[in-house]
Formats: structure tokens, sequence, C-alpha cells
């Protein structure tokens, strides 16, 4: 059955792309076909697999105004059992054009009803905002992951995501779920990062994923891991014996886990 995450934090430069692009890639890894729907305007994770604006016509903004079908702007990535759904800086724009429409908040969730293939899993990278797409992406989703880096100010806004989703449950998503949340950027030589580690342990100890050793599962502050996008690669194609690679594959099997 196909599960359908989120990755979301309204607050920018957090690992959420890095998230949403190396889960994807490290389900697939594990024999998984997996969907990854680039939903933010920056169109990040579309490069961060090695595409650019002029590789493809099409992209998820067509799909969303309706002028394509969703099968129609698939592209394949260098790994056989992940797809990419690429984006576009025009997708900045689509809250104006969709502000007549009743149903605004659910169009993503019905274009991914169109898919012909059969998926396993459908990873969402979402914008930094709670605007339009990352509402529409929350509702398409049974799940959510929240990346929280463990920096200064790291738990600022968090309280309005919550709310949002809690919202969202009460109202076009019951189904919604936190998936966890995931801190990332850590070093263990840095005391504010410890710091705030130990915060987002005290506040949210029941919501972060557990590794194989019994710790709490972090993403470590990584060279290798900050370098692949640049390479178009997700960490795994890059570097798959690094600390950043060894973290994304603990996380899939959390994830392949919970689906048990």
């Amino acid at each position: 059955m196909i599960e359908i995450i989120s990755v979301a934090n309204q607050k920018g430069g957090v690992g959420k792309t890095t998230t949403a692009v190396n889960l994807a890639a490290s389900l697939a890894i594990a024999d998984k076909k997996v969907l990854l729907i680039d939903a933010d305007p920056q169109a990040n994770a579309t490069s961060s697999l090695g595409f650019y604006k002029n590789d493809y016509e099409y992209n998820l903004y067509h799909v969303l105004i309706g002028s394509k079908n969703i099968n129609d702007v698939i592209l394949n990535t260098n790994l056989p059992t992940l797809d990419l759904i690429p984006s576009n800086i025009g997708l900045v724009g689509i809250e104006r054009e969709f502000d007549y429409l009743e149903d605004k908040e659910l169009i993503l969730r019905k274009r991914i009803k169109d898919l012909n293939i059969n998926y396993d899993y459908i990873i969402i990278d979402t914008p930094p905002t709670l605007g339009l797409i990352t509402i529409n992406a929350l509702n398409a989703s049974d799940s959510v992951i929240i990346p929280i880096q463990t920096e200064f100010f790291a738990l600022e806004g968090l309280a309005q995501l919550m709310k949002t989703i809690k919202l969202l449950q009460h109202t076009t998503n019951p189904k919604l779920q936190i998936k966890g949340l995931l801190p990332t950027m850590y070093s263990s030589k840095n005391n504010l990062s410890k710091q705030v580690l130990a915060d987002i342990i005290r506040h949210f100890r029941e919501k972060l994923f557990i590794d194989k050793e019994g710790n709490f599962l972090v993403i470590p502050r990584n060279v290798r891991l900050a370098e692949a996008p640049s390479f178009g690669k997700p960490i795994l194609l890059y570097d798959i014996k690094s600390k950043g690679a060894v973290a994304y594959e603990m996380l899939a099997k959390k994830i392949l886990e919970s689906a048990e």
C-alpha cells in the first residue's frame, strides 16, 4: 500500500530538502518504488538529483494547474526505482492562480490519484513556508517528517507548524500523522548543538526516531552530505560510507519498519 510522506518545516535551512532527497534515495535502494515530488519553487530537490531547468519542459506547476497529466511530467533518475516530479520557480505564483478555487487546498491530493504507476512511497519536499503549497502537500500525505536543525532558534515557529497539522487532522486530512521529528546538522563537538538536541529530546522525546544502537537518530553535520547536491547525486551515490549516508539509511530503515 502506498505511503505518502511530506518533509516539512516552515523554517528554512533545516535540512528539509536534504532529508527528502536522501530518504527517497535510501528507500529506493532498499528496492522500494519511490516518487519524489519537488513542491518547492526553489527546485533544490530537482537539482540535487542532477536535473536543471533546461533538462525538462514540464513540472509540478503544470500538473497543479491542470495543463499536464501527472504521469507526463515524471522523470527517471539514476536509481531505477526512484522517479522525480520536478519543480520550477513558476510555483511561486500558484496561490494567486488558485485563489478563486473552493478546493484549492486539495489539488495535489487529487492529482496524485491520477498516477498510473504503483509506487510504494511518495516523498514530498515542501517550501519553507506554511502557504498553499505546503498545505496541499500535508493534505495529500499520510504522515509528515519534521527536520529540526540543532542550532540557535531551532524550535522557532515549530508551534505554528504543529498547530497547522492539528487543524488539518480535524478538518481536511484526519489520517495525517507526525511520522517523527528529525534533528539535523548535529555536531557532537559543538556545545550549542548538544544543548539544542537536549532541548528537542526534552520537549519531543516520543516523536524522535531511535537508531539501531538505541540512541535518538540525528543527521550529522557532514561535509560529504553538503557536497552531494552540487554533483546532482543523493549521498548514497556520492559517498555511501559517509556518516550522512549511514544516518539516512537508518531513517529509511525506521520508515520501513513502521510499515510492517
